[in-house]
């Protein structure tokens, strides 16, 4: 009998078949630079959006931003199964949150602040 496998590695099953796949996906929606989001997750705007677990601590996207940075300073051949693993989540969270585009003020809103902390500027 064969011993079952936890969510994570599962998960991480489908990341080491899906690699190609998951590095374009995420090469298509993040699309600032290293540097533009660098420069981005300084701002107050960046620091003002975002999910946390308690007020003081700094937001999940805030924090996937400065993963993304170093994800994107690391060279394709050079990328762990997690750093794939976080590609991955970057993706699912990029694609569920553009469908969400407010009517109006897009550019200026918390929706597009946020997207910006995972690496995707809406408004490009």
């Amino acid at each position: 009998m064969r011993p079952m496998k936890t969510g994570y590695a599962r998960a991480l099953d489908r990341v080491r078949a899906d690699r190609k796949r998951i590095i374009r996906d995420f090469e298509q929606v993040v699309n600032m630079s290293a540097r533009e989001l660098t420069a981005w997750l300084e701002t107050d705007e960046s620091n003002r959006v975002g999910w946390r677990d308690s007020a003081n601590e700094e937001s999940v996207g805030h924090r996937s931003g400065r993963r993304i940075v170093e994800i994107l300073r690391t060279k394709t051949d050079r990328l762990t199964d997690c750093d794939i693993m976080h590609m991955r989540t970057v993706v699912g969270f990029v694609r569920r949150h553009v469908a969400q585009r407010p009517r109006k003020n897009a550019a200026t809103s918390r929706w597009a602040y946020s997207l910006k902390n995972w690496g995707h500027d809406p408004i490009r």
